[in-house]
Order: C-alpha cells, then sequence, then structure tokens
C-alpha cells in the first residue's frame, strides 16, 4: 500500500501541448491563444516567453513542509516509498545534500527533473542528475524564472538550458534551435522544448512542444523487456 500524499495533492501538474506536439494518454493541448502567444505575437509589451530545453526523465520534487524537507514523487508520494530503485536513489541523494535545499520555506516546493535512469533519452551527464525548474508555492504558484534563477544559484542547482528570453518562438524556430546541441550531455535528440509565459512578474502559464517521433519510455525495462539504462548511478 502507498503511504498518504505529505501535500495532500500532486508534487506537479501536467503541462499542456502546443499544436503538433506529440500527445500521449492524459494529455491535453493549450487554448488557440495562447499558442499564438507562445509562438506568434504576445499581447503587448508585458508578455515575456521565456523557452527552455525540455529534459526527460522522472519527474521529482523536495517540498518543505511544516519545517520539514521531503523528497516527493510527482504524484506527491514519498520517493522513499516508490517500488522503482531510480526513485529510492532520489531520495538517498536528497537526504545527502539537505543544506542545499534549505532556502525552501514552509509550503514550498522544488520540482525538477530526475535524469539518473534513461526513459526516452541517454544521456552522458557533465553535471549532476537533477536538473530543477519551478519553484512552487502552495498547491499551483509559481515564482518567476528570475526567482528561481535568483534563489538556487547559490546553491548550485542547474536549470534547463535556455534556448530564448523574451519574444514569442514558432516551433519551427525551436526546432532549428535544438538540432545538434548537447548542453545536457544529450545522446539522443532533444525531446523538445517548454514555453513560459510570465506577465507583470508572474507565471500566467506553460505550454511544451515534444517531437511527433519521440518514443516515451523507450529505455524502461518495463517498456523495452531489456534491462534499464542509466545515465548515473552513485559511486
Amino acid at each position: 500500500m502507498k503511504s498518504e500524499k505529505p501535500l495532500g495533492h500532486k508534487a506537479y501538474g501536467h503541462i499542456p501541448h502546443l499544436p503538433g506536439s506529440r500527445i500521449g494518454p492524459g494529455d491535453h493541448a493549450i487554448t488557440e491563444g495562447q499558442a499564438r502567444i507562445c509562438c506568434e505575437r504576445t499581447r503587448d509589451r508585458h508578455d515575456r516567453i521565456i523557452v527552455r530545453v525540455k529534459v526527460d526523465g522522472s519527474n521529482m520534487a523536495v517540498a518543505n513542509i511544516d519545517g520539514e524537507l521531503l523528497p516527493l514523487g510527482r504524484a506527491g508520494y514519498p520517493a522513499i516509498s516508490s517500488r522503482f530503485r531510480q526513485h529510492s536513489l532520489f531520495a538517498q541523494w536528497v537526504y545527502d545534500r539537505l543544506n542545499r535545499f534549505t532556502f525552501l520555506q514552509p509550503g514550498e516546493r522544488l520540482s525538477g527533473e530526475w535524469l539518473a535512469q534513461a526513459h526516452g533519452t541517454r544521456y552522458n551527464l557533465s553535471h549532476e542528475p537533477f536538473i530543477v525548474f519551478d519553484l512552487i508555492r502552495g498547491h499551483t504558484e509559481r515564482a518567476t524564472q528570475d526567482e528561481l534563477a535568483e534563489r538556487t544559484k547559490p546553491f548550485d542547482f542547474i536549470l534547463p538550458h535556455l534556448l530564448s528570453d523574451g519574444p514569442p518562438r514558432s516551433i519551427e524556430w525551436v526546432r532549428a534551435a535544438i538540432a545538434g546541441i548537447h548542453p545536457h550531455g544529450e545522446i539522443d535528440p532533444i525531446e523538445g522544448a517548454v514555453w513560459r509565459c510570465e506577465r507583470k512578474g508572474r507565471v500566467h502559464f506553460l505550454a511544451k512542444w515534444v517531437r511527433p517521433d519521440k518514443v516515451d519510455g523507450c529505455y524502461l525495462s518495463e517498456v523495452s523487456g531489456k534491462a534499464a539504462v542509466w545515465n548515473w548511478l552513485p559511486i
């Protein structure tokens, strides 16, 4: 039996897809108006569009719950309770580095991608296996990218590679921008990108695009029927 969710809800939700993105079961698309803001034309000078590489691993978080730091899986359960080795490895990795998460205030959580095990993309990692992309307060209130960078930089956390900051960017532009680059040691092609629309100092909405030929979890043993592929294992 699974333990209770310490937050009382999921640690992270689903980011809606832009037109032309590969959509899987349970995914949903962004509105046409929001897609235009991301890719074609902003409403006015107050819209800021930030585009970062989409990294491919397991969505994990570290939450400050009443002063206690807890590693969590995406669904909101303690990482240590998972039957999957990659999640228990994340829990141990966090507990070995708790001093790096002390900046989190009660009610805040740091979400990111745990790249220890290959899902649909293999990595020859040149840095640690946790890449952070969101600082969340309460249920869904996201910190801006500037706040995320400012608060995590002193603790040497890594953010997904930045492709663009400011104007809208089309999917065609992103396709060209990610072609042939390997900012996180990608062995396989980058799976896509995430657009973040910030407006007047607040995160308005997120959207993503995933390559249509991307096969989710193709390196996971439960999908491939082969041995797990690891990008990182503890020494």
